[in-house]
């Protein structure tokens, strides 16, 4: 606890890596990655499929990258190598397997004042916190109950499922479109929406899941809300509100994240509009605590504006030394 960290942040996706490199690139030294999974980058391996594309203008969205981290459009695959490198020639220190709880801002007899970082068992001290808490750390989940005994059947990713297996979707968006997409290949996949579109996917899964759809290799249930699930011998009997309920060997939600709305309070981070409050350089409520990559977006997802986000907190940072 004597050792105080002149940079720490909590997340090892875009944001945090750029804001990491950014920093070291700008002279500070003594930074900390601290990541809650076994690896960086968690959100892309688990919620994105083999081979998936990795725009750098995600839907479209043009970002001029303001740092000196060039990132490219690529695959998931390509896009863990990059930021593999990246990390690998930088002096960055990562920590993994470490899910911090809280933030407290400190002041010795002296009037300095630091952070410090709450997890499990320990904490760390730092001079600068950032938080890239993503999303998708907190993937959002339906209003109605899952009954205890189909808690297995009910997933958030492609882990755990099987072939041959009755599967319905539950989204509109880029993740429900590919899941199903890739799914379909081996089961029998529904993609219920409650809109009667896939606007929200980008082009290309529009065009896909259009004519998957039409070879009757995935069917639709759009403009359809769903009610409840039940328990049926351990499969899940899906309620529709305008529909004959249905039974399925396993229902994937691909229904986006929310913000860690108590992690934040618990910190001392002001909301917003469900997004934590933040100057133009990121910095929130607490002076020396920042906010970076997807808590900040509407929408989140965008790889681009996590760089652009961490090249702006590295800029502020260094003008305290």
């Amino acid at each position: 606890m004597s050792h105080i960290y002149n940079l720490a942040i909590i997340g090892a996706g875009p944001a945090g890596i750029a804001t990491a490199v950014e920093g070291y690139l700008h002279g500070v030294r003594d930074i900390v990655l601290l990541e809650k999974d076994q690896n960086h980058n968690s959100t892309i391996r688990k919620y994105y499929k083999d081979n998936k594309r990795v725009d750098k203008d995600w839907k479209g969205q043009k970002v001029e990258l303001d740092g000196r981290i060039y990132f490219v459009d690529g695959t998931k695959e390509t896009t863990l190598d990059f930021f593999d490198e990246i990390l690998l020639h930088h002096s960055v220190e990562l920590q993994t397997h470490v899910e911090v709880q809280s933030i407290e801002k400190l002041q010795d007899k002296s009037g300095d004042e630091c952070f410090e970082v709450f997890m499990a068992g320990k904490s760390i001290k730092a001079r600068h916190v950032v938080v890239t808490i993503g999303r998708m750390g907190k993937p959002n989940k339906p209003s109605y109950k899952i009954p205890v005994g189909i808690k297995s059947k009910i997933s958030y990713t492609l882990d755990g499922c099987s072939e041959n297996e009755k599967v319905l979707v539950v989204g509109g968006g880029d993740s429900a479109v590919e899941y199903a997409l890739e799914l379909s290949q081996k089961n029998e996949v529904s993609i219920c929406y409650r809109r009667e579109s896939f606007r929200r996917a980008n082009p290309k899964n529009q065009t896909d899941i259009t004519n998957a759809i039409m070879h009757k290799e995935v069917e639709p249930i759009l403009g359809i809300n769903i009610d409840a699930l039940e328990d049926v011998d351990g499969k899940v009997k899906v309620v529709f509100n305008e529909l004959d309920a249905q039974v399925y060997d396993r229902v994937i939600y691909a229904i986006g994240g929310t913000t860690p709305s108590t992690f934040l309070a618990n910190s001392g981070i002001k909301e917003e509009d469900g997004k934590p409050m933040h100057n133009e350089n990121y910095e929130t409520n607490i002076k020396g605590l920042f906010v970076a990559g997807d808590i900040t977006q509407e929408s989140g997802g965008s790889i681009a504006l996590g760089l652009n986000h961490g090249y702006a907190i590295a800029c502020t940072i260094k003008g305290r030394f």
